[in-house]
């Protein structure tokens, strides 16, 4: 029986991430294919490669063990705008980023389920930005961000530490995520798991897993 619901904060409970990029792109006119050459590279050794060998700038952000602009500067250095310029380094994480919009059908079920009786634990990996944690109180029972507590998705540890914060084990759980890699990783600790891709098909999937009907 599922008692606690686990779940990711960018592009799950807000728009999705590609999206802000896109505007961010056009906004700072990024030469699109270096800004996804690189960041293919970045997030492939980061999540799809497992640790691995060696460990890279996404890795130290989302532990907390770099700064934002530390990592700002790194990745301007490796971009170019489409006038052959290095874009802007100081603030490009909150620009990167300001396209997000908050998803109200995600909170609404959040709060459905909390009702319910269901824990609720946010699972994210920080990217050094800022959360708008207005109304968190009424939808998380509990808050596990990477930057503040030293551990990353999809290492098996933050997930052992974000239930041992609701007081469940995995088989009792559910994590939603919108990267494969970190639900792959949550299955192999026994946590069911939902690959979120819209807000609708999500909300079923979990209604079918929680034997209750959500908002959607």
């Amino acid at each position: 029986m599922v008692m606690g619901v686990l779940i990711d904060w960018g592009g799950v409970l807000t728009s999705s991430l590609s999206d802000s990029i896109a505007r961010w792109i056009a906004a700072d006119r990024i030469d699109a294919g270096r800004y996804y050459t690189v960041m293919r590279e970045l997030i492939d050794h980061a999540y799809r490669d497992g640790d691995g060998e060696g460990e890279n700038a996404v890795h130290a952000l989302e532990r907390g063990e770099i700064d934002g602009a530390t990592f700002e500067r790194d990745l301007a250095a490796r971009l170019v705008t489409v006038d052959g310029l290095p874009p802007v380094a100081d603030g490009l994480l909150e620009r990167m980023f300001a396209g997000f919009e908050r998803v109200d059908a995600m909170y609404d079920m959040l709060r459905d389920v909390r009702g319910n009786g269901v824990k609720t634990c946010l699972l994210s990996n920080s990217w050094s930005h800022t959360y708008p944690r207005d109304g968190w109180d009424e939808i998380f029972d509990e808050v596990v961000i990477s930057g503040e507590v030293g551990m990353r998705k999809p290492e098996p540890r933050i997930f052992h530490h974000a239930l041992d914060r609701i007081g469940l084990a995995g088989q009792e759980c559910v994590f939603i995520d919108d990267i494969e890699a970190n639900i792959v990783a949550a299955r192999a600790l026994g946590i069911a798991g939902i690959h979120h891709r819209d807000a609708a098909t999500t909300i079923a999937e979990l209604e079918t897993l929680l034997r209750l009907t959500l908002r959607k």
